[in-house]
Parts: structure tokens; C-alpha cells; sequence
């Protein structure tokens, strides 16, 4: 089987340099990779790298706090789905989760998905900070949002994807919802885990390495 169209191969440091990004978008089109996913301000880039190829480009909301404010992350979304993002990935406000506000999450995961209307919006609800229970409500939360996503990981805070997690996530939304393990995904065996976890998309720095 093959699993390229999988993947995410993702380039998000700080660090990262344009040339960097022409490299990713360059293996993207080679590995024929489901997307690159960039920071905001390499969009345009990306997309004018990928003209032509069926490789998509995602981009990341709010990244990697999740503590911008709402009208923020929507601006920034329309900012990059008009520059060129065909995906948007969006980073809950975990505090505001833990808090007990689901209906600040839930509104919130509900305009991003306005915003990206056809577009497929993926909701990041970083695993490593919640608990099983926490889990589950933000999950049931962007299901109902009409997110077409859930997704472990940024791959910046404490850890990253872990196949319990994927399972929980899976078995919350059920079969039809995308699934996105992100975080520490490495290796061809942490993809079949993952994908065996119930995966339906893997947020790799490892991609051409994996396939």
C-alpha cells in the first residue's frame, strides 16, 4: 500500500529559510505528498512552488499557542487561504478548554470553518495537555463545529502524537471525520501504528525518510 498521499510533509521551525521551503515543496512534488504545511508568511511561496501539481498547501492557525484572539485567527486565515492555503490547521485555546468554555471553543472552531467554507479545516487540540475526559469534549466540540479534522499535536509543546491518543480521537468522531496524528511521527512503523490507530492524515518533518 502506499501512504504518501498521507502525508503532510511539514517544515514549521522557527528557523526555517525560503530555500528550505523550496526543498520541502520540491520532495512534496516528487513524493507526491497529500500537502507541505508551512507557516503563514511561506504560503505565497509554497503556492507558487506547487502551481500545477496536485500537492496542496497547508498552513497553520494560531500557531503554536492557540491563544490569539478569535477575530486574529480569522483574519489570519482569510489572510492565507487568499495568498494561496488550501488547508488550515487551527490550534485550539487550550486554556479556555480547560476552563470549562466550550462554547468559546466551539464558536470559535465554527468561524474558522466559515472562513474556510470548501476548504478543509483542521482542528489541532495539542493532546499532551488534556486529560481523556478533555480529550473527548473537544473532539465532540469541533464534530459539531463542523471541522473536518481532529488533529493530536503542534509538534511544539510537551509531546506529540501517541497511538492511544489517535484511537480516543477516532472512536469519538467516528469513521467519516479525518483524523491527523502529528507530533514525533518519525519512522515507517510510527505511521502504521498511527494509521492502525485510526489516522487518516500524518504531520511528518520525516516524510521522505517514511516512504
Amino acid at each position: 500500500m502506499s501512504y504518501n498521499k498521507l502525508i503532510d510533509h511539514t517544515l514549521l521551525k522557527q528557523d526555517a529559510t525560503s530555500e528550505q521551503i523550496v526543498k520541502l515543496c520540491e520532495e512534496a512534488k516528487q513524493y507526491d505528498f497529500m500537502s507541505v504545511c508551512v507557516n503563514p508568511a511561506y504560503v505565497p511561496l509554497a503556492a507558487s512552488c506547487l502551481k500545477g501539481s496536485d500537492v496542496k498547501v497547508c498552513t497553520v492557525i494560531g500557531f503554536p499557542l492557540g491563544m490569539n484572539l478569535t477575530k486574529t485567527k480569522i483574519q489570519e486565515a482569510e489572510l492565507c487561504i487568499a495568498q494561496g492555503a488550501e488547508e488550515i490547521d487551527m490550534v485550539i485555546n487550550v486554556g479556555m478548554l480547560k476552563a470549562g468554555h466550550d462554547d468559546y471553543v466551539k464558536e470559535e472552531i465554527k468561524l474558522l470553518k466559515e472562513v474556510a467554507g470548501k476548504l478543509v479545516l483542521k482542528v489541532i487540540i495539542e493532546t499532551c495537555l488534556l486529560t481523556d475526559e478533555e480529550k473527548v469534549r473537544v473532539c465532540r466540540l469541533a464534530k459539531e463545529a463542523g471541522a473536518d479534522f481532529v488533529k493530536t499535536s503542534t509538534g511544539f509543546s510537551t509531546g506529540g502524537a501517541t497511538a492511544h491518543d489517535v484511537k480516543l480521537m477516532r472512536e469519538t468522531v467516528g469513521p467519516e471525520m479525518g483524523v491527523k496524528a502529528s507530533g514525533g511521527v518519525r519512522t515507517h512503523e510510527d505511521l502504521l501504528a498511527m494509521v492502525e490507530a485510526g489516522a487518516s492524515r500524518i504531520g511528518t518533518s520525516n516524510g521522505t525518510k517514511i516512504i
